[in-house]
């Protein structure tokens, strides 16, 4: 009925611009994606904004409407989004519903398994944006479907688009390098980390598993205690979505041992920052965890690459078309 009354009111004032399609996504990492890809093709929204956990979140009232009139849904799948799930499930028998980490990630080498979680796949593969960069072709196809008449822009955006995250997926290996060999253990409240820690060769450990539906056994709050005081490790880092407790927790018990162990500043894991910020982008919320991290652990952060230097101000379309034709 939506498109039909598009289309009776373009019929009617053919002078109008074509109203956008809508997209809502799950997380603002998927959303930022999209929005990147799209311009001004598609209005893209996301339901979970900074601080909210995903695989806690439940579906609210108004989500439901929200998810009912949009055009298309993308989630992330491997069970990221706990009891959404079944919602998104009942939508997509009706709409395009697509979850875009498992149509992306078709490379099962891509993926780490978790064998002691409740999650089969670790779905945080936004974390290594090498990885990450395979969920374009996914988006770029589906917004085409959605916004047929911007299929050309929306191709050349994408292209401009997988070209910035490829630069981040470097400045990010040039930033981590510089830790000392010694110095690179990323402590984090949960296990959220796993594919940054794989593909810039860090040993992670976290005091949660990969879910938040639970709190930590004392048991592995001791466990990461007994390992910090033992190898030194010189800083622990608090996460957005998650409560400092566990962390500060961690803290106490290596003060116990006579280690001093510090908080680093907050990373980013489930969720971006705040809208209107850096820290609210995709590429600028692993910018702010590689700083955070590099100078945590005791390293030096690379330049910023030039080719993103813009990316936080905005970019005009014409402009990222430009670079990603260079």
């Amino acid at each position: 009925m939506r498109r039909f009354l598009q289309g009776l009111i373009l019929l009617l004032l053919p002078g109008l611009p074509a109203l956008a399609a809508n997209v809502v996504t799950t997380t603002g990492m998927i959303a930022d994606v999209a929005r990147n890809i799209a311009g001004e093709c598609v209005e893209v929204e996301a339901l979970m904004g900074p601080g909210v956990d995903p695989h806690l979140y439940e579906a609210r009232a108004s989500d439901i409407g929200r998810l009912r009139n949009a055009d298309a849904i993308f989630y992330n799948g491997y069970s990221l989004e706990g009891q959404l799930g079944s919602v998104l499930s009942k939508l997509g028998e009706r709409k395009m519903t697509l979850a875009v980490a498992p149509q992306s990630m078709v490379d099962d080498q891509l993926l780490m398994a978790n064998e002691d979680d409740s999650y089969g796949v670790d779905p945080h593969l936004w974390m290594d944006p090498g990885r990450w960069v395979r969920i374009v072709p996914t988006l770029r196809s589906a917004l085409q479907e959605v916004a047929p008449a911007c299929s050309d822009a929306i191709k050349r955006r994408s292209k401009a688009y997988k070209a910035d995250l490829e630069a981040l997926d470097q400045w990010i290996s040039d930033s981590i390098i510089t830790i000392p060999d010694e110095r690179r253990v990323l402590v984090t409240a949960h296990d959220a980390f796993g594919y940054y820690g794989d593909a810039y060769r860090l040993e992670v450990l976290g005091i949660q598993g990969i879910s938040t539906d639970s709190e930590p056994a004392i048991a592995d709050i001791r466990n990461v205690v007994d390992t910090v005081a033992e190898r030194g490790i010189p800083s622990i880092f608090v996460e957005s979505t998650i409560s400092r407790r566990t962390v500060e927790s961690v803290v106490q018990g290596a003060a116990r041992q006579g280690h001093d162990l510090k908080i680093g500043a907050e990373l980013y894991s489930d969720a971006m920052g705040e809208s209107g910020t850096e820290a609210g982008t995709y590429i600028g919320m692993l910018r702010s965890n590689t700083e955070a991290v590099t100078r945590g652990l005791g390293g030096t952060v690379a330049p910023w690459p030039e080719r993103l230097s813009d990316h936080w101000q905005g970019r005009d379309a014409g402009n990222h078309e430009k670079q990603g034709e260079q």
